[in-house]
Formats: structure tokens, C-alpha cells, sequence
């Protein structure tokens, strides 16, 4: 098994991507939505952080995290997420031997892609690209279109015009990891 390291700073912003095993798509389905809403819930009883960006796709997700100035421990964080995600699904997939022997669902891939943000700039360049996904896949032709996503909390509160990122712009030939 691989040692992945991961870069961990307390107090930490993070962007996220997460993905289902084999990209299914079936993170939009309502129960998966239900459960990790149910997953942010628990997860900040214990272990509190913040939310600043996030987008939920049918096969995938991006998210923005900060954690508290004593904590790095985002994994944890995860494995609550996923754990509620997975109770909450209509479905279930097959598990191989591995999965059952540690009594793993066979509905999330088993890691996930982490990047520490380093500056101002790189938030933004990961908060629009978080927000403006739904755009680059074809999924929506504006960004407000997307029904899963905190961009309209922000469009709400006026920290963001509802017409930004209408069309595909300079964010869709970077990459971010995904």
C-alpha cells in the first residue's frame, strides 16, 4: 500500500476534489445530497470548520475547507462525510475483499485530492474554478444555473454578481487537479 503524504497545516485553507469509486454518477441523487449534508452536520459537532466554496457534480466534488488554528486533521473530517454519505444511499455497490475486510462502502473512492492554498491568489483561482465547474463540464451555461453549489449563497449576500462566470473565460484552461 502506498504512504501518500499529505500536506497538513494547522489552521489550513484546503481545496478538495472527491470522488465517487469509478466516477458513478450518483452525487446529486438525494439521499447522497441528504447524507452529506447530514455528514457536515456531524462532522462540525466535533470537529468544526468552515465551508467557503463548494460544488457537488453527479460525478465528482469541489470544495473549499478552513480549519481551525489548531487542527489539520481534514481526513477526519471525510471519513465522517462519507461514512453519513454512504448510509444515506438508496443504492449499494459491490465491494471487493479489501473493501469488506476494513468494512469499506464501495460508493467513495478511497482517497482524495487535497491541495493546501498558498496565498490570496490562489484562493480566488480555486474559488472560481469551484464555482464555475458546472460551466467547463457542459452541465450549465451559466454558473447560477447549477443548483448545487454555494455560489448562490454568495450571489445572495452580493459578494458576487449573478451573472459571473455566464460562459466559459480564462479559469476553464487551467487545471486544478481535477
Amino acid at each position: 500500500m502506498f504512504d501518500y503524504r499529505r500536506v497538513k497545516r494547522k489552521g489550513g485553507c484546503y481545496f478538495f476534489t472527491v470522488t465517487p469509486e469509478g466516477r458513478r454518477t450518483v452525487l446529486t441523487d438525494d439521499a447522497i445530497r441528504g447524507g452529506l449534508r447530514q455528514g457536515i452536520v456531524d462532522a462540525r459537532r466535533t470537529l468544526p470548520f468552515a465551508i467557503d466554496a463548494w460544488v457537488l457534480l453527479p460525478d465528482h466534488l469541489h470544495c473549499l475547507w478552513r480549519l481551525p488554528e489548531n487542527d489539520a486533521n481534514y481526513g477526519a473530517r471525510w471519513a465522517i462525510l462519507k461514512r453519513a454519505a454512504s448510509r444515506r444511499a438508496p443504492f449499494t455497490f459491490a465491494a471487493n475483499a479489501s473493501r469488506r475486510k476494513r468494512k469499506e462502502n464501495a460508493l467513495w473512492q478511497r482517497r482524495f485530492w487535497e491541495h493546501l492554498i498558498r496565498d490570496q491568489r490562489d484562493f480566488d483561482n480555486h474559488f472560481d474554478y469551484i464555482h464555475s465547474n458546472p460551466v467547463k463540464h457542459g452541465y450549465v451555461e451559466r454558473v447560477i444555473d447549477w443548483p448545487y453549489s454555494t455560489f448562490h449563497r454568495h450571489a445572495a449576500a452580493d459578494l458576487s454578481p449573478p451573472d459571473w462566470g455566464a460562459y466559459a473565460g480564462d479559469w476553464a484552461e487551467q487545471d486544478y487537479g481535477e
